[in-house]
């Protein structure tokens, strides 16, 4: 007989979908404006920092707003440190070296057992320590982190299937996720970084479309190659340390009991 896997252990309230729709809506515009606005007319160097301020700002909300609504209580908040340490220890391993990277698939299984709040926060936070321990500090940083964050949301938007299809799904989104967070986060240099006149280059005051072609060439030219080495890594890892994880966080959430209901008792009423 199948059974059909848990929901998410910490599912997402009310006023945190709408912190995390905010977040991703200005993620969304954060990594479109090229095509809509020529760099040159907002600041080149305005945007980087301004994009920084606010992410830190709508993560922060995102945060507040699962405690706020109970969806992440004090040990909810302890493992988020946890793994992001973890996490951020995980990184410089594969150090980007012919696209390995060795920290998605955490975010994945996380995201995954925990939903897509925790998901987000946990991707946002890990590859904020790994750029604090490492010296990754960068205009590129916040575009990683709003990449990494919907790759840990997205997890938990998977849909619930039976134990023994949840490797592939994951693994499927594994490669639809690596090939997706490196299309969006090359917008954070593309616009600035070619010779205007290259025929893959951002053509400043042409059409979407025009754009959008360009882009793509850019990406499946310059960045195709990268983006499958993390593909490969996401699904060997998810393969083979996949039902790991997954049995350990879901044990770990049964012991947490996230989901238990919080009461309390005046002492003197009771005796």
């Amino acid at each position: 007989m199948n059974h059909v896997l848990p929901a998410a252990a910490l599912p997402v309230a009310g006023r945190s979908r709408a912190a995390i729709a905010l977040a991703s809506g200005f993620g969304a515009v954060a990594f479109g404006w090229p095509f809509f606005v020529a760099p040159g007319r907002l600041g080149e160097s305005l945007v980087p920092p301004l994009m920084f301020g606010a992410l830190l700002l709508l993560v922060l909300a995102v945060v507040l707003s699962e405690l706020a609504d109970g969806g992440m209580d004090s040990k909810a908040v302890a493992l988020l440190g946890v793994l992001a340490a973890v996490g951020a220890a995980l990184r410089p391993l594969g150090a980007g070296t012919a696209g390995i990277e060795t920290v998605f698939f955490l975010m994945i299984v996380a995201g995954r057992v925990f939903g897509p709040g925790f998901g987000f926060a946990l991707g946002c936070v890990t590859i904020f320590t790994s750029a604090l321990l490492t010296g990754g500090v960068g205009p590129w940083m916040p575009y990683q982190m709003f990449a990494s964050a919907w790759v840990g949301m997205g997890a938990g938007l998977l849909p619930r299937v039976p134990p023994r299809w949840e490797r592939v799904l994951l693994a499927g989104y594994g490669v639809v996720s690596a090939y997706a967070y490196g299309l969006a986060v090359n917008l954070s240099f593309w616009p600035f970084a070619l010779d205007p006149h290259s025929s893959i280059a951002y053509l400043p005051g042409a059409s979407l479309l025009a754009n959008l072609r360009r882009y793509v060439v850019f990406d499946a030219t310059t960045s195709l190659g990268w983006d499958t080495g993390r593909a490969v890594t996401d699904v060997v890892a998810l393969l083979t340390l996949g039902p790991v994880l997954l049995a350990a966080f879901r044990r770990a959430s049964r012991r947490a009991a996230f989901d238990a209901p919080v009461s309390f008792e005046d002492p003197g009423a009771a005796a």
